[in-house]
């Protein structure tokens, strides 16, 4: 019996995902439940496990392939380890009196229909795109995904107006960004470069959200001595979110300095023992969390997410911390964060990250953060001014920790020193709450009081 393998929805607004690497090859024996192949969404990177036991019959989607949720990607022959495992019956044969019924041929699910004249790529394409129908300001139905609809809510452009390129004239990605970029109807695709005389450049990777427009000729990326590697599909995903990021919201940055002698000190005294007794490491990080959980629940309109007109106030604190891994970025979000102790986020943290850097993420995992922070200060960065994660309105930067001179009590001091840095969405918070947010954070940090054992 053939069990058909098909691309998992990884969370609420995951319509698609590509195949990065399949673990097994044709006619390889597998058991349930045994990571059969990697995939890349919008959201996370994770391994999927084998439906079933049995023999991997046929791969039908490659490696490098998106094809939206429930395409089947491959089939597994689940008779196949049955009958590896123990020799065949011997069929009964039948009464000579009773003709024998003729065998039914095995049923296998048809093949989605496709318009006349439309190629199998095309059609699975419109699969993809058209999830639902939209509606125009005028209340014209317009075939699109959730996505493209959103996009359009947010940057109040009416669909209508919008001429689809994808099958079936639906609005695609491309289609709803270029109207982005250009205020409103997309502009004609530009027309393909001319051939010259010089040998052509090599092809390069491209996001079909047009994230990865060129900002120059494309002729002129090429020249002297060069290599070409072509994006991942997370670095693709990166681009996509961050140029969306910053398109729709106006990003203003503050800047704060904050001391930590006193929890460097406490961190140094009880890290050991810290990991003697809960079996987690003791990190700067929770310090931070704890704090910025405080100052959300202070400044509730930091902790939101922008709705066009309407400002959207999230009641818990579902803290995303970015986590470098050695092919991209990930944010794992702590749900919840403001009913944890210390000890509890600490430990949710540190099991996040190892599994963010293993691909043992879940999808829920990676979604609904209404805050993020990142940390570019571990890798020796002074401060950085990051890119809002949508749909937050505000990120938290943690520059490097370091002993620096200091003024105190009108004498040079050497203390423990940190630049935070907040970059928040105009539309919803203004300078004057973003600095009482981050002296908020500094307050908590500098007079530390809470039990960490």
């Amino acid at each position: 019996m053939a069990v058909d393998v098909i691309m998992p929805q990884m969370g609420e607004s995951i319509f698609e995902g590509t195949i990065t690497k399949w673990l097994k090859k044709p006619g390889d024996k597998i058991e349930r439940d045994e990571p059969l192949f990697e995939i890349s969404t919008d959201k996370v990177d994770a391994e999927i496990p084998a439906p079933s036991a049995g023999v991997l019959k046929e791969i039908k989607v490659k490696e490098g392939q998106t094809v939206p949720v429930q395409t089947v990607v491959a089939l597994i022959d689940a008779a196949g380890a049955a009958e590896s495992a123990a020799p065949k019956a011997e069929a009964p044969k039948p009464a000579a009196a009773a003709p024998s019924a003729p065998a039914k041929p095995a049923v296998s699910a048809p093949p989605p229909a496709t318009k006349p004249g439309t190629t199998p790529a095309a059609a699975q394409e419109e699969d993809e795109e058209s999830a639902g129908l939209g509606e125009g300001d005028n209340g014209h139905k317009v075939r699109s995904s959730p996505l493209v609809r959103r996009i359009a809510r947010e940057n109040n452009i009416d669909l209508a107006q919008i001429s689809g390129t994808g099958a079936g004239g639906r609005v695609s990605k491309r289609d709803i960004l270029a109207a982005v970029e250009t205020g409103g109807a997309p502009t004609a695709a530009p027309a393909p470069l001319a051939r010259s005389s010089a040998p052509p450049p090599p092809a390069t990777a491209s996001s079909a959200s047009g994230a990865l427009e060129l900002a120059v000729p494309r002729e002129k990326l090429y020249f002297g001595h060069y290599d070409v590697e072509p994006m991942s599909v997370m670095r693709q995903k990166i681009a996509e979110h961050m140029v969306l990021s910053k398109r729709v919201s106006p990003h203003v940055y503050s800047v704060e300095e904050t001391d930590l002698t006193h929890i460097a000190s406490l961190r140094a005294k009880t890290k050991d023992k810290f990991e003697q007794t809960t079996g987690t490491k003791l990190t700067f990080m929770p310090f931070f969390i704890r704090a910025a959980v405080e100052a959300l629940r202070a400044f509730p309109t930091v902790n939101a997410s922008a709705d066009g007109t309407n400002i959207v106030l999230h009641r818990e604190c579902n803290i995303g911390v970015a986590v470098a891994l050695d092919w991209g970025l990930i944010v794992p979000v702590i749900k919840n964060a403001e009913e944890k102790n210390f000890l509890g986020l600490a430990r949710t943290m540190n099991d996040l990250a190892e599994r963010a850097r293993t691909k043992k993420l879940k999808p829920e995992e990676v979604s609904e953060s209404t805050f993020s922070i990142t940390n570019p200060g571990v890798f020796g960065g002074l401060f950085g001014l990051p890119i809002i994660n949508q749909p937050n309105v505000a990120i938290l930067g943690l520059g490097a920790i370091e002993k620096r001179p200091v003024v105190r009590d009108d004498a040079i001091a050497i203390r423990t020193m940190v630049y935070m840095t907040i970059s928040y969405d105009h539309r919803v918070v203004d300078g004057a709450v973003a600095h009482q947010f981050l002296n908020h954070i500094k307050k908590t940090l500098e007079t530390w009081t809470e039990s960490i054992l």
